[in-house]
């Protein structure tokens, strides 16, 4: 419980960090990249720390979309120059004049270039997705927690005073 409200504290505080000591109590929040900004001037603490990891997560949501888009169009590059490549090879196999097959050769290098820049940088955007989504599933999960340490909490409480 000690580390929840230590957390807690932590993540408000650096909300406040931006706002001079004056106008703590009605901090309209940072908006960020598509991120409306958190009115904190009538929050208590646990819903204020719920409604920044709910923008977390929801930020991490939106972002997701965006590289799946991104990996889409490179399949489909990728796509097309393997089609492209196979035409050239279709018409390397089919000439016997050596002058046009060095240059459908240079053509052909070119690109399985291409290619190997496509597929290196579908790589990293993979592993971009791989990383966001867990990076999701952690503010979820986190999330998840926090509401549940603050039930456990109230019900505690309410034990007590019974």
């Amino acid at each position: 419980m000690k580390k929840l409200v230590i957390g807690s504290t932590l993540a408000v505080g650096l909300l406040f960090a931006g706002a001079n000591q004056s106008s703590a109590a009605s901090i309209q929040g940072v908006g960020y990249q598509g991120m409306a900004p958190i009115d904190l001037s009538s929050v208590d603490l646990e819903t204020a720390l719920k409604m920044v990891q709910q923008q977390r997560t929801n930020l991490l949501e939106s972002q997701l979309p965006t590289q799946l888009t991104e990996v889409q169009t490179r399949n489909e590059q990728l796509a097309g120059l393997n089609e492209q490549l196979n035409q050239l090879n279709a018409e390397k196999g089919a000439t016997t004049d050596t002058a046009k097959q060095a240059e459908l050769d240079g053509q052909l290098q070119t690109v399985q270039n291409q290619i190997n820049t496509l597929s290196n940088s579908q790589q990293m955007d993979m592993l971009r997705i791989q990383s966001m989504n867990s990076k999701r599933n952690e503010a979820f999960d986190a999330m998840t927690n926090f509401v549940k340490k603050m039930q456990d909490s109230r019900s505690s409480i309410l034990g007590n005073i019974r």
